[in-house]
């Protein structure tokens, strides 16, 4: 019985044994090696972009982070999903991390640059695969590249294109999950229906991607050139399958285009090409973005923007050049294969939305910006890493050990480039610089800088870099309005007012110079005419929170408390961090008896800016009637250090400190504040009183 067991029993002889082992062997060591490439890559990523780890946050990252009020709540999270409006561009996806993260960490930058530099390092493992999964030669070699490439340092250092490091996320994992469903070496007609739960993981990937950024809508385009490469042509049961892509795609494209025209404001006289003039700056998009990555020098925030002008002959030479680029590869392709012609197709169609053809903001000052072509670069550096591989492959001997050589030079070079660039984003004082360094007409670059340092107060500066940026581009509204807000805090409230009104001339529906001109007409004392600017603010920005609050503190000083405490109240409904406004808000509260939360609203406000003196006096004042005098003492003294001048609160903390018996401190802040206020009565009769207390004469 058991004799008759054995004999059916199948058996493995030794060498199929030896088989087995091998190949378990060999898969294990496979396994290992991809670990190890894939760890590599990440190592060198985060050397490469070492310097963001020190970096702050920059230009727009303001709208999006820092300023962005929307992260605050989970009605802020329901806004960036379901009103479209609510933020400068609807990408949900991306403002999403940035709501997370402020939850996480809050403000602090290095958390939102590390999770940028880790996206980017997960994207150079996903192309990795995917090149792989296309068989293509140096798969590794072309990720690495892409890892530590100069012309990505935009997308990867910048917070706010956080969207392109997600959309690429998201574009590489739908690509493998169609490439699971219908891979690209499977027999014709073969049927996977067990493998169609991929096709709704790679659109449901595909729909993450647009939602971080719509660019992603290349997305069925480039299968197409994908399948014709595999497979030689393209059957309906990929265009069955492609045409919801195709449909949702354009979509949320349409959907983006109209929002920058519309809300964030590309329509005019800069965005005026004609079709043929689009036509020329396409062609000349095409060839800089690709010379950029083969010379990645010089690297520059803004680009200077080019003239493009149809009556120059010598324009036509770049869509000609490209169209002459494409025409070879298409005549070479029996001779040299289909993927070079693949891969600059491919190029062409993912920077298809920023070549000219669709309005962008960016086109106000350039046509060109490296983080337009994040992704698009990795067709071209995979065909070049797989020329270079196989050139080296056919080469024999010395080949393969020019190319061991080359490849990690290559890297290295690449790597430092990288890591130069990206000190250049520690700052925003750092950043335009350096533009203007490389652009000296930059007038946006002139107008961000003196803006920049008209914050660090130093004033000379930033008006000389502000008139520069009103003298290469006469009719820029922003400009005008920052020489208004640095003469404004420099008290020259004639000459700020004069810019507002130049600002507003150039831009009628610019809502905060509307708002700021107000205020500057209200501390001149023309009431009226400045609650007819905060009015105009309004109509324009409903949501303005400084437009709200600043009429706030005119009605409350008509006396109209009631409708001041409504402004304050719709100011903190726009902005629930408004410092300003709680305080505001306080005093309305005070003067219709509703002490208790007039104090909850300044303590509210000092939890936003622990600094904020005028909300530390006025809780003094309310601890000095309540007769808590060291809680009164505490904060006047906070009050104090913030703003030394305050001649009220050396008054009544000079009050406090005698009812404690400290007489020669209250003499000490009496004095002070008669030195800030001469004719300071009250503080004059106080200082005459404690002084016969004390048997001292007066002075």
């Amino acid at each position: 019985m058991i004799g008759t067991m054995t004999d059916h029993t199948p058996t493995v002889d030794s060498a199929s044994r030896q088989t087995m082992v091998s190949s378990a062997s060999a898969s294990a060591d496979l396994s290992r090696r991809a670990w190890l490439l894939a760890m590599v890559l990440i190592i060198a990523t985060f050397a490469a972009y070492r310097p963001v780890w020190q970096a702050g946050f920059i230009w727009d990252d303001r709208i999006h982070v820092t300023h962005n009020v929307n992260l605050r709540s989970a009605a802020g999270l329901w806004r960036i999903w379901f009103e479209p409006e609510a933020s400068q561009q609807y990408y949900p996806l991306q403002l999403s991390s940035y709501w997370l993260e402020f939850h996480l960490w809050g403000l602090h930058p290095l958390g939102y640059h590390l999770v940028n530099v880790l996206l980017h390092a997960g994207n150079a493992i996903l192309l990795w695969q995917l090149l792989r999964r296309l068989q293509a030669p140096g798969a590794w070699l072309a990720a690495a590249v892409f890892a530590v490439h100069p012309v990505e340092v935009e997308s990867v250092a910048w917070i706010s294109e956080r969207k392109n490091l997600l959309s690429g996320m998201f574009y590489l994992l739908a690509l493998l999950a169609f490439l699971r469903c219908r891979p690209l070496t499977a027999a014709t007609g073969e049927n996977r229906k067990s493998d169609w739960q991929f096709y709704v993981l790679g659109l449901f990937l595909f729909v993450c991607a647009l939602l971080s950024k719509t660019v992603a809508c290349s997305l069925p385009a480039v299968m197409v050139l994908l399948i014709w490469w595999k497979r030689g042509r393209v059957e309906k049961r990929d265009v069955y399958a492609l045409t919801p892509l195709f449909v949702i795609g354009a979509a949320l494209g349409l959907t983006t285009a109209w929002l920058e025209k519309y809300h964030v404001g590309a329509a005019g006289t800069d965005w005026s090409l004609t079709f043929v003039q689009r036509c020329l700056l396409a062609g000349r998009a095409l060839l800089f973005y690709a010379s950029k990555l083969f010379w990645p020098h010089p690297l520059s925030f803004i680009y200077p923007r080019w003239e493009i002008d149809a009556h120059v002959w010598w324009q036509y030479l770049f869509p000609l050049s490209a169209a002459a680029v494409w025409i070879t590869l298409w005549l070479l392709r029996q001779r040299i294969g289909k993927g070079p012609l693949v891969a600059v197709s491919a190029f062409a169609v993912m920077l298809f939305p920023a070549l000219g053809f669709f309005d962008v903001y960016p086109f106000r000052f350039s046509f060109v910006a490296d983080h337009f072509q994040y992704l698009a670069s990795a067709g071209v550096i995979a065909v070049v890493a797989s020329s270079g591989v196989m050139v080296c492959d056919r080469a024999g001997r010395l080949g393969r050990q020019m190319g061991e050589v080359a490849g990690p030079v290559i890297l290295l070079s690449l790597a430092v480039l990288t890591w130069r660039q990206a000190h250049l984003y520690r700052d925003p004082e750092t950043l335009w610089r350096d533009t203007l360094t490389k652009n000296p007409q930059c007038w946006m670059a002139h107008n961000n800088l003196g803006a920049t340092l008209s914050l660090q107060r130093r004033v000379r500066e930033a008006i000389q870099h502000l008139n520069e940026a009103v003298r290469i581009k006469p009719d820029y509204a922003e400009a005008q309005y920052n020489l208004g807000v640095v003469l404004m805090e420099e008290g020259r409230l004639q000459e700020a007012i004069g810019r507002f009104e130049q600002a507003l001339r150039i831009n009628p529906s610019y809502a905060k110079a509307h708002c700021d001109l107000g205020w500057a007409l209200q501390q001149s004392g023309s009431i009226d005419e400045a609650i007819a600017e905060y009015h105009q603010a309004l109509n324009i920005k409903p949501n303005l929170a400084e437009a709200h609050n600043d009429l706030g503190t005119i009605l409350l000083q008509q006396g109209k408390v009631n409708d001041a405490l409504i402004q304050c109240e719709d100011a903190l409904r726009s902005d629930p961090d408004d410092a300003e406004a709680y305080y505001n808000a306080g005093l309305a509260l005070v003067r219709l008896g509703r002490m208790q939360e007039a104090q909850q609203h300044w303590q509210r406000a000092l939890q936003i800016n622990p600094d904020y003196s005028e909300a530390h006096y006025s809780l003094g004042i309310i601890s000095q009637q309540a007769g808590q005098t060291q809680d009164a003492i505490a904060h006047y003294e906070k009050a104090l250090r913030g703003k030394p001048d305050y001649w009220e609160a050396h008054y009544n903390l000079a009050l406090a400190l005698g009812r404690t018996g400290n007489i020669r401190e209250a003499e000490e802040h009496l004095e002070q504040a008669l030195r800030i206020k001469p004719d300071f009565t009250q503080a004059r009769d106080a200082l005459a009183r404690l002084q016969s207390v004390a048997g001292r004469p007066s002075r």
